[in-house]
């Protein structure tokens, strides 16, 4: 298993290894794909010459599963996975889901709900002062004081829970190697209070130089005004250029100090962690249980950039990539993709080149690599901002120069575009291209609402940008003489989303004459702006107070009313069109969404009821008098 990092002893004895520097603990199966974060941190820990064990999966209940390799030298790195683990375990309604697609064979219950707690606490018990870090999506979003939505409430920060040491949050690539490299050097974990991209616990604010001091936990659990100014500020210090340290109190146990985010990935960076020798594939110990799962969704994408600043509110990326935009060179693209023409199981098409939005190949403006995002407002909403730099350009050669290599029969672009930039671009070609070269049949795309009201608290654009953007992709296809069609995603319940406009919505699905088959309701996640929202009732940083739809019955009223068409949820479409006062919809007309229900003695009525073999004939009977008429 040379390819790979040792996962047992025996395997780090025949790299000639007495000892690991650091042991690797991840929630998910061990996939050597640049698309899991493991990957990327455990490789460049490599590339710089340190020692790295992978413990994936450990058995929870058991203190032996975290002694494989025993004590590494520098210390234990823990993440919960690519995904946080209430998320990937539960439904919005709080169902336990059936798969978990980044354990063997897709298994469930692999790794238990909150495993950065659970692991941390199980090597704290066995190892009482080996520094912990802890580094991922699960951690990096609970790193101060969050509305927990799974238990209802304000939790510490998970440093607190943990019993880590440090938080690398982020992407994470700056901060473990000065992480690394200041242990190596003999420096204590405790006097690791300096460095960018970490959070770390001390008894007073000594260590912190000039730092915001955010309400207490004490007072973010008693008042939800005092969690909504603290997100705000957060919010407000997620650039690395402009943000100050943020303290956050805890009593007679001291405080959670945020440093400030890492510097962006230069492009070159962005290459080199991309060029490391990830042999692309899952762990062989997986092949019995038939493989990992998320593998097969990335395993023929590419990644072309990081960050994104479209500022969803529904979205995390502005607390754990950032709004800066990040890119890889063609060149570093170009070389992977060669290479993943060469696997066995290649069959021509590349899946998808993007990022968090696609289309983004640049920062929004000159600017942000000198002095950061604005922090009063976005480049995209509720307007392009007038110095938005809008060039799809170099994304429009790069997706050329990949369609033209050799065993390449088609590019698709899969992780979504922002149609409002594409709107914003004066140039048509990047539109053209789309259409012609980089669509199934199908293009994604994710109006989310239709009501101005929703789309102003989800931070996306005006409804009338996405009609425009559809009439402007309907126009390119008349030209270029396909016949593809925008197939949109919606979400239900997202806060400011009342009866009146979840109704609003299903009157579009209607009118669109399609029924959704999945619908996406709104998940109130750790770190954004749609769950402070959601548990608080204001907008962070308006101060203005929001209608948020938060008991479950409400919530599978408004996801009913996008499935309307669907006979279980006639009960639930019907109270909802009553409390919003709108039974001009149940009807015979057009506009209707439902029709009466029938009496017992009606047409509809088992006494009434044609026989299948009835039925039948009236069908047939309709067709040759049409027939007749032609």
């Amino acid at each position: 298993m040379q390819n790979f990092l040792p996962v047992n002893n025996k395997e780090m004895k025949e790299r000639g290894w007495e000892q690991v520097d650091f042991v690797y603990v991840t929630g998910d199966a061990y996939v050597d794909h640049s698309s899991f974060g493991a990957a990327i941190i455990s490789r460049l820990l490599e590339s710089r010459g340190y020692r790295v064990g992978m413990i994936p999966q450990p058995d929870w209940r058991n203190e032996e599963s975290i002694r494989v390799f025993g004590e590494p030298r520098l210390g234990f790195l823990v993440t919960a996975g690519n995904m946080d683990s209430m998320v990937n375990h539960y439904s919005v309604s709080g169902k336990r889901r059936q798969k978990d697609s980044y354990s063997p064979g897709g298994q469930m219950g692999l790794r238990p709900d909150m495993p950065t707690i659970v692991y941390s606490n199980l090597i704290r018990r066995t190892y009482k002062h080996t520094p912990i870090i802890l580094g991922g999506i699960e951690a990096s979003l609970r790193r101060m004081a969050h509305y927990d939505y799974w238990q209802n409430k304000v939790r510490r920060s998970v440093l607190m829970d943990s019993g880590a040491d440090l938080i690398s949050y982020g992407m994470g690539e700056h901060s473990i190697l000065e992480i690394a490299d200041a242990l190596n050097s003999g420096i204590p974990v405790q006097e690791l209070t300096y460095i960018p991209g970490t959070v770390y616990k001390c008894r007073n604010l000594s260590r912190a130089y000039d730092p915001i001091v955010l309400p207490s936990f004490e007072e973010l659990q008693e008042s939800k005004k005092a969690y909504a100014d603290s997100f705000a500020i957060q919010y407000k210090n997620t650039d690395p250029f402009t943000a100050k340290p943020l303290a956050e109190s805890y009593g007679t146990k001291g405080y959670v100090i945020q440093n400030p985010p890492s510097r962006p990935l230069s492009q070159q960076e962005m290459d080199d962690v991309y060029d490391l020798p990830y042999t692309g594939k899952y762990h062989p110990m997986y092949e019995k249980d038939g493989g990992i799962p998320a593998l097969e969704e990335v395993k023929f994408s590419l990644t072309s950039n990081r960050g994104c600043f479209g500022g969803c509110s529904f979205c995390a990326l502005t607390f754990h990539q950032g709004r800066i935009l990040q890119t890889r060179s063609h060149e570093s693209i170009l070389r992977e993709a060669v290479r993943m023409t060469e696997d066995p199981d290649f069959k021509g098409y590349i899946h998808d080149v993007g990022g968090p939005t696609a289309d983004f190949r640049q920062p929004s403006c000159e600017k942000q690599l000198t002095k950061g995002v604005c922090q009063n407002r976005q480049c995209l909403f509720p307007s392009p901002c007038k110095n938005l730099k809008v060039d799809h350009s170099d994304y429009v050669a790069l997706l050329r120069k990949l369609r033209e290599l050799p065993k390449v029969k088609k590019v698709f672009i899969r992780s979504g575009v922002r149609f409002d930039y594409v709107m914003a671009d004066r140039n048509p070609e990047f539109l053209r291209e789309l259409v012609e070269h980089h669509v199934s049949g199908q293009l994604r795309v994710a109006p989310e609402h239709v009501s101005n009201q929703v789309l102003k608290f989800m931070g996306k654009p005006s409804h009338e940008v996405y009609e425009s953007f559809l009439k402007a992709y309907d126009k390119v296809n008349q030209k270029t003489g396909k016949q593809q069609y925008a197939v949109p995603y919606f979400m239900s319940s997202h806060p400011g989303c009342t009866m009146k406009e979840a109704i609003k919505l299903a009157e579009y699905v209607r009118d669109l004459g399609f029924t959704p088959e999945q619908v996406q309701d709104f998940y109130p996640t750790p770190s954004t702006l749609s769950t402070c929202m959601y548990y608080t009732g204001i907008h962070p940083l308006t101060g203005e107070k929001v209608y948020v739809p938060r008991s479950p019955h409400e919530k599978a009223i408004q996801r009913a009313l996008m499935q309307y068409k669907n006979p279980a949820n006639r009960e639930l479409v019907l109270e909802g069109l009553k409390i919003a006062g709108r039974m001009d919809l149940v009807g015979y007309g057009k506009q209707c969404l439902l029709r009466p229900e029938k009496s017992r003695t009606g047409a509809g009525s088992p006494k009434n009821r044609q026989k299948p073999q009835d039925r039948k004939k009236t069908i047939r009977n309709i067709h040759k008098k049409k027939q007749n008429k032609r």
